[in-house]
């Protein structure tokens, strides 16, 4: 009778044991949208209902072929504009041709901007190539640039910042006893048009107080990948950048008057397994209101 009870036992933590296995598996590839709104004061009426898809942290990573479930994802969302924050390939298993096949098919849903994240600043040729590449496909590569979006006759401005991994190999002459968030403050209002309504796409999400003091009104992140490992009430619990409990793992946060969006992106790197975390596409629904 005992070998019978325990032989239940057994089967009973195996079958909850795979369970989670698959639920875990399962996770790792369910792609979802999480939606939001940003309201503000500051955007013009032609903007109020304005659909801004974000996709990061893509690291080569495959959803169905061809990325089949990804862009279908995507399209579903019916974006005026799709956003890529960075980390678009990998810097340990580099592969420029699932990301610029990636960004042809998302051009054929609307206009794409691009930024680069930390893995293309890790591997600057490579980046170089690729953003060559995304620019013939008319891609709008941002590197510490900004552009203007138009609707209906009003505009809004779109700036784009370089990953601050550039400013250690590229850019390093330009620190000149500066930080790195110093720097990057001073690209952002350097290129801020005060007068208007101002997103920016910056990889990182723990410059935030760097963004706020800027004064953007909405800042598109990744790079915390959600915190790899969430858990109820908790959240995440590692992301680069941020370390142990990050901050800002997901979702939105408001400094002053800037609100921030954090992706949790849709790829892994380093570590190859989320945990409660499901893969995401981002759309931001924009309104005119306080």
């Amino acid at each position: 009778m005992m070998k019978k009870k325990k032989n239940i036992i057994t089967a009973a933590a195996c079958i909850v044991l795979l369970a989670g296995i698959g639920w875990v598996l399962w996770g790792n590839t369910a792609l979802m949208i999480q939606e939001y709104t940003v309201t503000s004061d500051r955007l013009p009426d032609a903007f109020s209902g304005f659909r801004i898809a974000q996709v990061s942290d893509l690291h080569n990573d495959v959803f169905g072929k061809d990325n089949a479930r990804l862009v279908d994802m995507l399209s579903e969302s019916d974006p005026d504009i799709i956003v890529l924050t960075g980390d678009l390939i990998d810097s340990r298993r580099t592969n420029t041709a699932v990301a610029v096949d990636f960004a042809r098919q998302a051009l054929q849903i609307a206009p794409v901007y691009y930024v680069s994240g930390n893995h293309e600043s890790r591997m600057i040729d490579t980046f170089e190539q690729l953003a060559d590449e995304l620019e013939q496909l008319g891609v709008c590569v941002l590197r510490d640039e900004a552009v203007t979006v138009e609707k209906d006759g009003a505009e809004i401005q779109l700036i784009g910042l370089d990953d601050i991994g550039f400013y250690y190999t590229v850019y390093q002459e330009r620190l000149s006893g500066m930080t790195r968030e110093e720097l990057a403050l001073e690209n952002i209002s350097r290129l801020r048009d005060e007068e208007m309504y101002s997103v920016l796409l910056s990889h990182r999400p723990e410059l935030m107080e760097v963004y706020a003091e800027s004064g953007c009104d909405l800042v598109f992140s990744g790079h915390s990948h959600g915190g790899q490992f969430r858990l109820p009430v908790i959240g995440g619990l590692y992301a680069p950048g941020q370390g142990i409990f990050p901050e800002y793992d997901g979702g939105v946060y408001t400094s002053g008057s800037t609100k921030m969006v954090v992706s949790r992106g849709v790829g892994n790197s380093l570590m190859p397994v989320r945990f409660n975390n499901r893969p995401e596409v981002v759309v931001v629904e924009l309104q005119v209101g306080e």
